[in-house]
């Protein structure tokens, strides 16, 4: 007789991948910010070049110029 994975109680998809991650620290608030329409639409097409979301690609960016003036 065949048991599906849930029913015997041991899903594969339950078992860890892996070492296990940390995650990172709560961000702080949002902050409005507001850009020209075509400088936006440029940011979510290198943001999805990239496969990220427009604002972890805003946060990389601003890290990344952050850093260079350090």
């Amino acid at each position: 007789m065949w048991v599906s994975e849930a029913a015997s109680g041991c899903p594969r998809n339950q078992e860890t991948q892996g070492p296990p991650r940390r995650r990172k620290p709560p961000l702080s608030a949002p902050i409005p910010v507001r850009f020209p329409a075509d400088l936006l639409e440029e940011v979510k097409r290198a943001a999805e070049a990239d496969d990220r979301s427009v604002s972890a690609w805003i946060r990389r960016a601003v890290e990344h110029e952050l850093s260079r003036s350090a």
